[in-house]
Protein backbone atom coordinates (compact mmCIF):
# COMPACT_ATOMS: atom_id res chain seq x y z
CA UNK A 1 0.00 0.00 0.00
CA UNK A 2 2.43 2.20 -0.68
CA UNK A 3 -0.02 5.40 -0.89
CA UNK A 4 -0.84 4.62 2.36
CA UNK A 5 2.98 4.37 3.34
CA UNK A 6 4.00 7.62 2.07
CA UNK A 7 1.43 9.55 3.93
CA UNK A 8 2.29 7.85 7.13
CA UNK A 9 5.43 9.03 6.97
CA UNK A 10 4.28 12.49 5.86
CA UNK A 11 2.09 12.98 8.66
CA UNK A 12 3.07 14.56 11.93
CA UNK A 13 -0.44 14.83 13.39
CA UNK A 14 -0.97 11.27 12.76
CA UNK A 15 1.23 10.20 15.36
CA UNK A 16 -0.04 7.43 18.06
CA UNK A 17 0.81 8.54 21.48
CA UNK A 18 4.20 7.27 22.50
CA UNK A 19 5.38 7.48 18.58
CA UNK A 20 8.61 9.54 20.20
CA UNK A 21 9.59 11.16 23.18
CA UNK A 22 7.88 14.17 24.94
CA UNK A 23 9.30 17.12 26.48
CA UNK A 24 8.39 18.27 29.62
CA UNK A 25 6.22 21.15 28.03
CA UNK A 26 4.20 18.93 26.60
CA UNK A 27 0.95 16.85 27.20
CA UNK A 28 -0.77 13.87 25.57
CA UNK A 29 -4.41 14.61 24.39
CA UNK A 30 -6.95 12.34 25.87
CA UNK A 31 -9.55 12.47 22.76
CA UNK A 32 -9.15 8.42 23.23
CA UNK A 33 -10.84 8.55 26.70
CA UNK A 34 -13.76 11.30 25.49
CA UNK A 35 -16.65 10.32 23.85
CA UNK A 36 -17.15 12.82 21.38
CA UNK A 37 -21.02 14.68 21.36
CA UNK A 38 -22.84 13.04 19.17
CA UNK A 39 -21.32 9.36 18.89
CA UNK A 40 -22.75 6.39 20.66
CA UNK A 41 -21.03 4.05 23.04
CA UNK A 42 -20.62 1.38 20.18
CA UNK A 43 -19.19 3.85 18.24
CA UNK A 44 -16.76 5.13 20.27
CA UNK A 45 -15.53 1.75 21.34
CA UNK A 46 -15.59 0.86 17.47
CA UNK A 47 -13.48 4.20 16.58
CA UNK A 48 -11.12 4.02 19.83
CA UNK A 49 -8.28 2.45 18.20
CA UNK A 50 -8.30 4.66 14.93
CA UNK A 51 -8.58 8.08 17.66
CA UNK A 52 -5.45 6.93 19.34
CA UNK A 53 -3.37 6.02 16.07
CA UNK A 54 -4.55 9.14 14.15
CA UNK A 55 -6.34 12.01 16.17
CA UNK A 56 -3.40 12.07 19.16
CA UNK A 57 -1.63 15.01 19.67
CA UNK A 58 1.50 16.02 21.59
CA UNK A 59 0.60 19.63 23.15
CA UNK A 60 2.86 22.43 23.91
CA UNK A 61 1.93 25.21 26.14
CA UNK A 62 0.42 27.57 24.77
CA UNK A 63 -1.60 25.34 21.69
CA UNK A 64 -5.20 23.71 22.38
CA UNK A 65 -6.53 20.58 20.32
CA UNK A 66 -9.95 19.13 20.35
CA UNK A 67 -11.83 16.06 18.25
CA UNK A 68 -15.08 16.66 16.90
CA UNK A 69 -17.63 13.91 15.52
CA UNK A 70 -20.38 13.87 13.06
CA UNK A 71 -22.82 11.45 11.79
CA UNK A 72 -24.17 11.03 8.46
CA UNK A 73 -26.44 8.69 6.88
CA UNK A 74 -24.50 7.59 3.78
CA UNK A 75 -21.82 5.21 2.89
CA UNK A 76 -18.50 5.94 3.45
CA UNK A 77 -17.55 6.06 0.18
CA UNK A 78 -19.85 8.96 -0.56
CA UNK A 79 -18.29 10.72 2.21
CA UNK A 80 -14.80 9.93 1.57
CA UNK A 81 -15.36 11.06 -2.43
CA UNK A 82 -15.59 14.63 -1.09
CA UNK A 83 -13.58 14.81 1.91
CA UNK A 84 -10.28 13.56 -0.13
CA UNK A 85 -10.69 16.44 -2.84
CA UNK A 86 -8.07 18.63 -1.41
CA UNK A 87 -8.84 20.57 -4.34
CA UNK A 88 -12.14 21.68 -4.10
CA UNK A 89 -12.80 21.92 0.25
CA UNK A 90 -15.42 24.88 -0.79
CA UNK A 91 -17.75 21.89 -1.63
CA UNK A 92 -18.73 21.28 1.79
CA UNK A 93 -16.57 23.46 3.73
CA UNK A 94 -18.36 26.92 5.06
CA UNK A 95 -16.43 31.11 4.75
CA UNK A 96 -13.80 29.74 1.59
CA UNK A 97 -14.74 32.14 -1.53
CA UNK A 98 -12.02 30.14 -3.39
CA UNK A 99 -9.51 27.71 -3.89
CA UNK A 100 -6.65 27.39 -6.72
CA UNK A 101 -4.22 24.62 -6.85
CA UNK A 102 -0.90 24.61 -9.23
CA UNK A 103 -1.19 24.13 -12.95
CA UNK A 104 0.60 20.84 -12.34
CA UNK A 105 -1.84 19.17 -9.42
CA UNK A 106 -1.66 15.94 -8.43
CA UNK A 107 -3.54 14.58 -5.77
CA UNK A 108 -0.81 13.39 -3.25
CA UNK A 109 0.88 14.29 0.00
CA UNK A 110 3.05 17.68 -0.18
CA UNK A 111 0.72 19.40 -2.64
CA UNK A 112 -0.58 23.00 -1.37
CA UNK A 113 -4.26 24.67 -2.28
CA UNK A 114 -4.09 28.63 -1.75
CA UNK A 115 -7.77 29.50 -0.17
CA UNK A 116 -9.31 32.49 -0.32
CA UNK A 117 -11.91 33.15 2.74
CA UNK A 118 -14.99 35.37 2.51
CA UNK A 119 -15.13 38.55 4.55
CA UNK A 120 -15.82 38.86 8.18
CA UNK A 121 -13.62 36.88 9.64
CA UNK A 122 -10.10 37.39 11.07
CA UNK A 123 -8.37 35.78 8.27
CA UNK A 124 -7.79 36.08 4.09
CA UNK A 125 -5.97 33.85 2.80
CA UNK A 126 -4.75 30.57 3.59
CA UNK A 127 -1.91 28.11 2.37
CA UNK A 128 -2.41 24.51 3.04
CA UNK A 129 -0.25 21.78 2.83
CA UNK A 130 -1.79 17.86 2.15
CA UNK A 131 -0.08 16.29 4.55
CA UNK A 132 -1.79 12.59 4.61
CA UNK A 133 -3.75 10.84 2.15
CA UNK A 134 -4.97 7.36 2.73
CA UNK A 135 -7.85 6.17 0.01
CA UNK A 136 -7.41 2.52 1.71
CA UNK A 137 -8.47 3.32 5.36
CA UNK A 138 -9.86 6.87 4.56
CA UNK A 139 -7.95 9.15 6.19
CA UNK A 140 -6.63 12.68 5.47
CA UNK A 141 -4.71 15.68 7.02
CA UNK A 142 -3.57 19.02 6.09
CA UNK A 143 -1.38 21.78 7.67
CA UNK A 144 -1.85 25.69 7.15
CA UNK A 145 1.72 27.05 5.95
CA UNK A 146 1.01 30.65 5.25
CA UNK A 147 -1.24 33.31 4.40
CA UNK A 148 -3.33 35.66 5.90
CA UNK A 149 -4.90 34.82 9.63
CA UNK A 150 -4.42 33.64 12.99
CA UNK A 151 -4.44 29.81 13.18
CA UNK A 152 -0.78 29.46 13.26
CA UNK A 153 0.64 26.03 13.21
CA UNK A 154 -2.56 24.60 12.38
CA UNK A 155 -2.99 20.66 11.62
CA UNK A 156 -6.04 18.59 11.15
CA UNK A 157 -6.95 15.07 10.46
CA UNK A 158 -10.30 13.77 9.08
CA UNK A 159 -11.04 10.08 8.58
CA UNK A 160 -14.18 8.25 7.51
CA UNK A 161 -15.80 4.90 8.69
CA UNK A 162 -18.63 3.14 7.68
CA UNK A 163 -21.25 1.11 10.12
CA UNK A 164 -23.71 -1.25 9.20
CA UNK A 165 -26.13 -2.31 12.09
CA UNK A 166 -29.37 -4.36 11.34
CA UNK A 167 -29.15 -3.30 7.75
CA UNK A 168 -29.00 0.41 8.59
CA UNK A 169 -25.60 1.72 6.90
CA UNK A 170 -24.04 5.19 7.65
CA UNK A 171 -20.85 6.95 8.20
CA UNK A 172 -19.08 9.00 11.22
CA UNK A 173 -16.66 11.37 10.56
CA UNK A 174 -14.03 12.60 12.94
CA UNK A 175 -11.94 15.84 12.72
CA UNK A 176 -9.47 16.90 14.93
CA UNK A 177 -6.68 19.82 14.99
CA UNK A 178 -3.83 21.39 17.05
CA UNK A 179 -3.31 24.99 16.95
CA UNK A 180 -1.45 28.24 18.43
CA UNK A 181 -3.48 29.95 20.79
CA UNK A 182 -2.99 33.57 19.28
CA UNK A 183 -1.54 35.94 21.57
CA UNK A 184 -4.18 38.00 23.21
CA UNK A 185 -6.77 35.06 23.22
CA UNK A 186 -7.26 32.79 25.25
CA UNK A 187 -7.16 28.54 25.11
CA UNK A 188 -11.32 28.80 25.98
CA UNK A 189 -11.46 31.23 23.19
CA UNK A 190 -9.27 29.75 20.78
CA UNK A 191 -11.21 26.00 20.58
CA UNK A 192 -14.50 27.76 20.90
CA UNK A 193 -14.16 29.51 17.40
CA UNK A 194 -12.03 26.33 15.85
CA UNK A 195 -14.79 23.91 16.89
CA UNK A 196 -17.36 26.50 15.72
CA UNK A 197 -15.89 26.29 11.96
CA UNK A 198 -15.20 22.31 12.16
CA UNK A 199 -18.47 21.60 13.61
CA UNK A 200 -20.50 23.69 10.67
CA UNK A 201 -18.04 22.44 7.73
CA UNK A 202 -19.44 18.66 9.31
CA UNK A 203 -23.14 19.57 9.21
CA UNK A 204 -22.39 20.54 6.03
CA UNK A 205 -20.42 18.03 4.90
CA UNK A 206 -23.02 15.63 6.05
CA UNK A 207 -26.03 17.45 4.14
CA UNK A 208 -23.98 17.14 1.25
CA UNK A 209 -23.29 13.43 1.31
CA UNK A 210 -27.07 13.09 2.56
CA UNK A 211 -28.33 14.42 -0.74
CA UNK A 212 -25.99 12.62 -2.97
CA UNK A 213 -26.87 9.32 -1.48
CA UNK A 214 -30.40 9.84 -1.48
CA UNK A 215 -30.39 10.78 -5.42
CA UNK A 216 -27.96 7.57 -5.86
CA UNK A 217 -30.66 5.87 -4.07
CA UNK A 218 -33.73 7.08 -5.56
CA UNK A 219 -32.39 6.83 -9.45
CA UNK A 220 -31.67 3.04 -8.44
Amino acid sequence: MDKAAESSASSTPAQPIGAEDSGTQEINTDHHLKIPAGLTQDEFDALQSKIIEFHSYRVNSGQCSSLLAQRIHAPATTVWSIVRRFDKPQTYKHFIKSCSVPDNFQMAVGVTRDVNVISGLPAATSTERLDILDDDRHVTGFSITGGEHRLRNYRSVTTVDEFNRDGEIWAVVLESYIVDVPEGNTEEDTRLFADTVVRLNLQKLAAVSESIASDRSGGE
